[in-house]
């Protein structure tokens, strides 16, 4: 079920409606009662995938649990081997459901062409995998439950349908924000009266991700599809602007999937975190990632970084250490030599970055934060970076990349961009790219006041009563006339279900 369609819009609705008609008690019940039948709409049948994971991270933290008290009671030493043990055994198990769904077809290849290199016989597999969606958003928020249990920062969860219900929780089930127990668990545990005040948020909310995923994503994706899907037509100057627009599809696809899971969750009362903060504002590639897909970005930091040994222990080993994180996180967006090299790109990036940093002269920060010229240079190479490092993320393979980049030197077509062929080519008419550019000018206006540190949604319910319906209206009426919806369109997906 696409949060983009009209059956999430009735689904929605209803679910709050009972939500605060039920007890207590039961709410939980409820909620999740309809995360798996959310989650059921895309595929029934991997819905046990969905409990078994639960299941077994569940058990994991009661058990770890239980040997720990054990442990301060007797003083057995012996527990804590068995502690090892059984956190071993659960991550194993829940990565190696990962592994199998995500990367066995991607190993067996790669193990194929080692084999075709020697001249030997290679392994045959006749049966397609289908990839869950958002089985890498939900293994590693249990994980990440399970390793706070196992530090002892929080206490194992007690309740079953409670736990179940954070790792199935339907606003971010499918592709994130990837939660912490500290926050969201907590959270459930909690009563939630109806405050009028949440709805309001909630429902703004909402509305702006539908207006940069159907309005701004969609309409993008006009353009990248095409360019990227016929590269050897559309080249040179084409691939350039499909690059450019790649960044705008991806950020609007995804902070809008992030922005309507927050208002659909906070219409029952209960706070997601921010997932994005205007990251193409960065003045480098490591702010970035302070900046883009944070819930991911902490994942890492707290759960892989640190543990193995984070900027402790000298500067060869922070490097390492990051080029290895951000390695995985290439391997954690999708299974391919493209996502690994895109994952190397900003690993290696953040490391030249450090290496200018120590080079520069002391009075140079000064000269930094006061310089405007310097600061819209760092904005702008870096946001050319990270759309050049988009190119292999969109293309998925390490061979379509390359004919990608080599098409992208031809540049021999770039008087029909001025000619306005793109506008008509691709988005039916010239009014169409003045919608998608008003609707990003919009976007620029909202970021930038949110990376100036500003509350953009105070900021609107502290303007007058006919500004704000003023504005409102105008939202709906875009997208009710330009996103991309029906079945001409074949509702767009969101990019991040494939992760």
């Amino acid at each position: 079920m696409l949060f983009n369609t009209m059956q999430y819009l009735l689904f929605l609705p209803v679910v709050v409606f009972v939500y605060y008609c039920l007890p207590e008690r039961m709410r939980n019940v409820w909620l999740l009662v309809v995360s798996y039948y959310f989650y059921m709409q895309w595929n029934p049948i991997y819905i046990i995938l969905l409990f078994a994971c639960t299941l077994i991270t569940y058990t994991g933290g009661m058990i770890l649990e239980k040997l720990k008290n054990v442990q301060s009671e007797n003083q057995d030493v012996q527990n804590i081997g068995k502690r090892t043990i059984c956190f071993v055994l659960c991550i194993v198990l829940n990565l190696g459901i990962l592994a199998f769904f995500k990367y066995f077809t991607f190993g067996l290849s790669l193990l194929n062409r080692v084999l075709e290199y020697m001249q030997m016989e290679v392994f045959s597999w006749k049966y397609n995998i289908l990839l869950p969606v958002g089985i890498s958003f939900y293994i590693l928020q249990s994980l990440g439950y399970l390793i706070d249990v196992y530090k002892g920062e929080i206490g194992a969860e007690k309740s079953f349908i409670c736990y179940a219900l954070f790792v199935s929780f339907f606003p971010q089930l499918v592709a994130g924000p990837i939660e912490r127990s500290k926050n969201l668990l907590i959270q459930l545990n909690e009563p939630h009266a109806f405050v009028y005040e949440n709805v309001r948020k909630g429902l703004l909310f909402i509305l702006y991700g539908l207006f940069l995923k159907m309005v701004i994503a969609d309409r993008a994706a006009m353009i990248v599809d095409v360019v990227y899907e016929s590269s050897n037509v559309y080249s040179g100057i084409y691939i350039i602007v499909a690059a450019f627009f790649f960044s705008i599809q991806i950020y609007c696809d995804f902070y809008g999937y992030s922005i309507i899971a927050r208002g659909s969750a906070l219409l029952m009362g209960i706070h997601l975190m921010d997932n994005f903060n205007a990251p193409y504002f960065s003045k480098s590639v490591k702010e970035f990632w302070h900046r883009w897909h944070m819930s991911l970005s902490y994942w890492f930091r707290d759960y892989l970084y640190i543990p193995l040994g984070g900027s402790r222990k000298g500067e060869v080993r922070k490097e390492m250490n990051r080029m290895l994180v951000f390695a995985v996180s290439g391997l954690w967006h999708g299974a391919s030599l493209a996502f690994l090299c895109w994952g190397i790109f900003h690993g290696a990036t953040q490391i030249l970055e450090d290496m200018i940093e120590r080079l520069r002269p002391i009075n140079d920060a000064v000269q930094k934060a006061v310089c405007f010229s310097k600061r819209l240079l760092h904005t702008a190479v870096t946001f050319v970076l990270v759309t050049f490092a988009w190119i292999p993320f969109r293309c998925g393979g390490l061979e379509e990349t390359v004919e990608v980049l080599r098409n992208m030197c031809r540049l021999d077509n770039w008087v029909r961009i001025l000619e306005g062929a793109l506008s008509t080519e691709m988005l039916g008419g010239k009014i169409y790219m003045n919608v998608l550019l008003g609707s990003i000018l919009v976007l620029f206006i909202v970021d930038y006041q949110k990376y100036k540190g500003r509350n953009v949604v105070e900021l609107f319910f502290g303007q007058e009563w006919w500004f704000r319906t003023a504005v409102i209206m105008a939202m709906v009426f875009i997208i009710l006339l330009f996103g991309c919806y029906g079945e001409i369109y074949d509702t767009q997906q969101f990019i991040y279900f494939q992760f």
